[in-house]
């Protein structure tokens, strides 16, 4: 459904890759116990669940945030 949305709005090329990167940027927020990186971080590390829920949570919004914020200066340049 969403594709014939972008092809009838008549989306650039240059639009489409936004789209995909802003899209990605909203779904790595808040990805924990169900992500390998999740499990392979702690035990590399040798962190609790606990401590490596709370520091993964925060890297991966640091991540989406500043990913969605450059991914959004470039839409308005492009």
């Amino acid at each position: 459904m969403s594709s014939k949305i972008i092809i009838l709005m008549g989306v650039s090329d240059n639009g489409k890759s936004t789209l995909v990167i802003a899209v990605f940027s909203g779904v790595s927020i808040m990805s924990h116990v169900n992500d390998s990186g999740f499990w392979l971080v702690g035990k590399y590390l040798g962190l609790t669940e606990k401590q490596t829920f709370k520091s993964w949570t925060v890297m991966t919004t640091i991540l989406a945030l500043t990913s969605f914020t450059i991914i959004t200066i470039l839409s308005l340049l492009v």
